[in-house]
């Protein structure tokens, strides 16, 4: 045994470095931590979430409350926001990238010809205000134009969005992914909002 042992050693193959090729960053973020938008397969969004955190990867994935629809018994469960998408926060490099599209579920990033379309971090941040207010959200068709206004009272303060007016009193705040032209809205009093220029579409956003 001791000869066997001592010969499997003598032919043991050394490891060698991992050599890894030169790093290249999306075109519109360059070395910069954004938020992107993964696209996966519907009903797989928690797996590949849980995957993608296994993996170190800052992921979101907004759920909202929902009563399930078998028959012998209901009982409340969590649903996707949108469904088939899941955000991934990071520094997009190549070699990040593959890591992110490897994942079981995952089908792609969101992009356009120039590359990876990163998400403005106050998009982010609206859904998880509204999230955390725990207040009634419905889904809302996508708008490209409108009044854009700011809480500044109560559970939704600091929350942007285009204000849709439906009693002189009472509106509902649209807040919107514009990589994914997903949208949400709330119901809130109009007197808990001040008017806002619409933002732009600026880099440094992101």
């Amino acid at each position: 045994m001791k000869t066997l042992n001592r010969a499997r050693d003598i032919y043991r193959v050394p490891s060698l470095p991992i050599v890894r090729g030169p790093v290249f960053f999306p075109r519109l973020t360059g070395p910069q931590e954004s938020w992107f938008a993964l696209y996966v397969q519907v009903k797989h969004e928690k797996e590949v979430a849980k995957r993608l955190e296994m993996k170190s990867v800052t992921c979101f994935l907004p759920l909202v409350e929902s009563w399930s629809k078998r028959q012998d018994r209901r009982k409340k469960i969590h649903l996707p926001l949108f469904p088939g998408y899941v955000f991934v926060h990071a520094v997009l490099d190549n070699y990040t990238s593959v890591n992110v599209l490897k994942t079981p579920g995952a089908l792609t990033l969101i992009r356009n010809s120039e590359g990876p379309l990163p998400i403005p971090s106050f998009q982010i941040e609206n859904l998880k205000t509204l999230l955390d207010s725990r207040l009634p959200l419905n889904p809302h068709s996508f708008l490209r134009e409108g009044d854009w206004v700011r809480v500044i009272h109560g559970p939704l303060d600091g929350c942007t969005g285009i204000l849709i007016r439906q009693y002189p009193r009472k509106g509902r705040l649209v807040v919107s992914v514009n990589t994914i032209q997903q949208a949400v809205s709330v119901e809130l009093d109009v007197e808990d909002v001040e008017s806002i220029p619409p933002p732009c579409s600026n880099i440094a956003q992101f």
